[in-house]
Parts: C-alpha cells; structure tokens; sequence
C-alpha cells in the first residue's frame, strides 16, 4: 500500500518559556502543504529469520542508519503493543528536503502508524494513533489530523483551527542550510506575546506581516544572512506574507494565486510553488 506524506509550514512560532523537563513551551499554527514524500509498505515474509525491517530510501538523501529512521520506530512502537503484526518491508522517496522546518520525517512517520493500522486492520481510534506519534516526536500528533492547528506545549497540544489560504499559492524556498535547533533554542530568550498566534490567524492575512513573528528568525538571520535574504525577496516580489517555518532554514512565500512570480535564485535552491 502506497501513502503520500504531505509536510507542514509554520503560522508564526513563539517560544513562551522554559520547562522544568528542558523542554519549551510553544504556540504555533501548523499549517498542512502538499508537498509530499512517497511512502510504500507491504507484508514481508521473513521466513523465520532474525527480525529485522528491509528499508529503503530514494530521492533526497537522509542521514542516520535506517534503524534509527522514524518510520522504523514508528513500527516498533506499534510492534510493542500489537505482537501479531506482521512483518514488513518499507520503501520511503524523499521528496520533502530534511531538517527544513517542514517536518518532513514527522509526516512520514506519522503515515506509517495510520498506514499500518489501515493495512493490518488493527482498529486504533485516532485519540490512540495521536498518543503513538507523540512518542516518537513532538510535531508528529499533528500529521495525524493534519488539518490546520493551534498547537501548544511542545507542540503536542493541537486545537483544530479554521484557516483558509486557498485564494493564495505558496512558496517554498530551502537554501540547504542546517540549523542547529537545539542551538536556536538556547540563543532565544522566551517570553509571552503581546498577543497569541491564535488571535492574530484570525485577522485579515494583510496584518500578518507586522504582527506574526517567528521568534528563531532573531537569533538565526543575523548568523545566516542568507536565509534573511529569501525573506526581504519574497516581500520585494510581492508576498502577502513570509516567513521561516521552524526552525528553518525553509522560507516561504504567500502570493495571490494569479499573481506571476519572478524570483531569481541559486540553481542548489530547493523551490517549489504550491497551491495552499
């Protein structure tokens, strides 16, 4: 069975305040984009052999050995609880860039609980599949409604939200920078807004522009200029709204969905133009 993973974009990020566990406390609006990876699971006979999950990765490269992929956890986690799940094999194509901000590998191992519990009739409710993705990371309980949320807390608290950019086309700018987020992180100084994220989504689009803020976007331009400089083009080519997503380094546009785009950037860019 083949699912498509579609990734996120960020409405604003305010960091709130540091937790007694070394976490922070965050509000958000997580926003569902189709951009998406392709996922492909199917039942593997093993044959009585040493357990083990055949995985393989096309596309975008992605580090880390393929025990430690979530899409592999996300199927032990499952494994722990419901023994007589079978075994299977996992193809992914990365198609969504990673460590962009865009939770790419959070979608997919998201899709992979929902995948197997569809595949293999395992009758998870969606309260349940919600708890599963939150112990494998904190953005992943979205992907399992993956309809515009409020999100709080790590980013696990979601409230589903009413919130329509379908009269705009998006932009999607990676200029392939790694950012350290656990870095970004410490650099922020937290602190309550003036007014949630919550409130200002609720406004007219054109006041996003002077009120919804990321706040790792303080810390992370002035070290990477180049990142500020998508920012400042996006707004020049005429953007209703822009911003990093994240903890970047992914920027995005908002245009007016008949308006042209003409945007010169490097060849190594990854660009793609969605519509919201």
């Amino acid at each position: 069975m083949i699912v498509f993973p579609n990734c996120k974009i960020n409405l604003g990020l305010n960091i709130l305040r540091k937790r007694s566990d070394g976490y922070h406390d965050l509000e958000t609006v997580f926003y569902p984009i189709p951009l998406t990876d392709v996922l492909e699971i199917i039942e593997f006979k093993n044959h009585g052999r040493t357990f083990s999950i055949p995985f393989s990765i096309t596309g975008l490269p992605v580090k880390g050995e393929a025990a430690s992929n979530l899409c592999v956890r996300a199927y032990k986690l499952l494994k722990k609880d419901f023994p007589h799940l079978p075994h299977i094999q996992v193809h992914l194509h990365k198609v969504v860039p990673t460590g962009a901000g865009l939770g790419g590998g959070s979608a997919d191992a998201a899709f992979t609980l929902q995948l197997l519990n569809d595949l293999f009739d395992l009758k998870i409710s969606r309260e349940q599949l919600i708890n599963y993705a939150a112990e494998l990371g904190s953005d992943c309980p979205f992907f399992i409604i993956n309809k515009p949320c409020f999100a709080k807390g790590r980013g696990e608290n979601l409230e589903e939200l009413n919130v329509d950019l379908s009269a705009y086309k998006i932009i999607i700018i990676n200029p392939g920078i790694h950012i350290d987020t656990g870095r970004a992180f410490l650099a922020i100084t937290p602190a309550l807004p003036a007014k949630s994220i919550k409130d200002i989504i609720a406004q007219p689009v054109s006041s996003w522009k002077d009120e919804l803020v990321n706040d790792f976007e303080a810390v992370i331009f002035p070290e990477h200029k180049e990142i500020a400089a998508i920012k400042t083009q996006l707004y020049e080519a005429g953007a209703i709204y822009a911003s990093m997503s994240g903890s970047g380094s992914t920027v995005f546009g908002m245009f007016p969905a008949s308006k042209e785009l003409k945007l010169t950037l490097p060849d190594h860019y990854f660009v793609k133009l969605l519509p919201a």
